[in-house]
């Protein structure tokens, strides 16, 4: 007589008849909302405040090379191996235009809240015109029959 011995999950997943094929997921793809062009950009870090001046200092130095490549990995190793008394100038430029940043968004935001506002209190002040022709619309066409 032969020894009968459970299957394991395993040797079901091994076997590619018996196991069903899932679908592959697909994305989802739905469309993005546009981005407002008048919408206030955000702020460089410190390390870009840096890079900024480093890129000029950097072609005037070696105008021969072109290469953006190069010029990234020179600056992040000077910016690795700067101190942070070094470094406090551009941490101070990047404070300031995030200041600069915070208040421009606000400005944004609130006037952005204010449109939405005027929107829709004129599609409510439509909806109400509009019912009231309506009104206007059908007791005239009773006095007529």
């Amino acid at each position: 007589m032969k020894e009968v011995r459970p299957t394991s999950g395993n040797a079901r997943k091994s076997d590619g008849r018996l196991a069903a094929k899932k679908a592959p997921e697909k994305r989802k793809t739905g469309i993005r909302k546009a981005k407002d062009p008048n919408k206030p950009k955000r702020p460089p870090s410190a390390f870009f405040v840096f890079m900024d001046q480093f890129r000029k200092e950097f072609k005037e130095k070696n105008p021969e090379n072109k290469l953006v490549s190069v010029v990234g990995k020179a600056g992040g190793n000077k910016w690795k191996s700067m101190s942070d008394a070094e470094k406090a100038p551009y941490v101070a430029k990047a404070g300031k235009l995030k200041d600069e940043y915070l208040k421009k968004i606000r400005f944004y935001d609130d006037s952005e809240v204010e449109k939405k506002n005027a929107a829709e209190d004129e599609s409510s002040d439509k909806s109400k015109s509009e019912v009231s022709e309506e009104g206007a619309e059908s007791d005239g066409e009773e006095e007529d029959d």
